[in-house]
C-alpha cells in the first residue's frame, strides 16, 4: 500500500478548488445560493476525525510495545485506509471551500455580507485538520524498519518501513 503523497493532495485540493470557484460563479450568476456545506457538517467531520484517531491510537499504542493482545491485521489495514481516505477527503472539502472562499471574498465589497465568508473559512479549516489528521494517523501505522541485514533486501527501496 502506497503512502499519501503531498503532491496528489495539493493537485486533488487545486482541482477541486478551481471547480468550487466555477460552481460558486455559475450560482451567483443565476441567482443560487453559496454552494457550501452547513456547519453542521462540522459535526460529521468530528465523527470522522474521532474516529480515525481512536483506530490510529489503537495502532500506534500496539506499535510502540504495548502488546497484551494481538493487533487485527484487518483493523491495522483499515485504519491506514480510513487515515488516507481522511486526508483526500480533507483536501476536496478544503479545495471546494477555498475556491468558493476565493469567490465570495470578491463579492463582499459589493455585497457587505461576511456570515456566508466566515462559514467558507471554518469550512476551509476543517479540511486542512482532516489532511493533517489523515498523515499524522497514516503514520501511526508505520512500523520502524527492521534493524540489521536480514530486513534490508526484502523492502526494496522503501527504507521506511511497511504498515502494521
Amino acid at each position: 500500500m502506497g503512502s499519501l503523497k503531498a503532491s496528489w493532495l495539493a493537485a486533488l485540493g487545486a482541482i477541486a478548488g478551481i471547480v468550487g470557484w466555477l460552481v460558486n460563479w455559475w450560482a451567483s450568476q443565476n441567482g443560487f445560493t453559496v454552494p457550501t456545506l452547513p456547519l453542521s457538517s462540522l459535526l460529521t467531520v468530528a465523527a470522522i476525525l474521532t474516529v480515525t484517531l481512536v483506530f490510529g491510537f489503537r495502532v500506534l499504542r500496539w506499535r510502540n510495545g504495548k502488546r497484551d493482545r494481538p493487533l487485527d491485521p484487518i483493523l491495522a489495514a483499515r485504519t491506514v485506509v480510513l487515515a488516507q481516505a481522511t486526508a483526500y477527503a480533507g483536501a476536496l472539502n478544503a479545495g471546494w471551500h477555498l475556491g468558493i472562499l476565493v469567490d465570495q471574498l470578491s463579492l463582499v465589497a459589493v455585497r457587505g455580507v461576511t456570515s456566508s465568508v466566515w462559514g467558507t473559512v471554518v469550512l476551509v479549516l476543517s479540511g486542512g485538520v482532516m489532511i493533517v489528521v489523515g498523515i499524522v494517523v497514516q503514520g501511526f501505522c508505520r512500523l520502524p524498519p527492521d534493524d540489521g541485514a536480514a530486513g534490508a533486501g526484502k523492502r526494496g527501496l522503501d527504507d521506511e518501513g511497511e504498515y502494521a
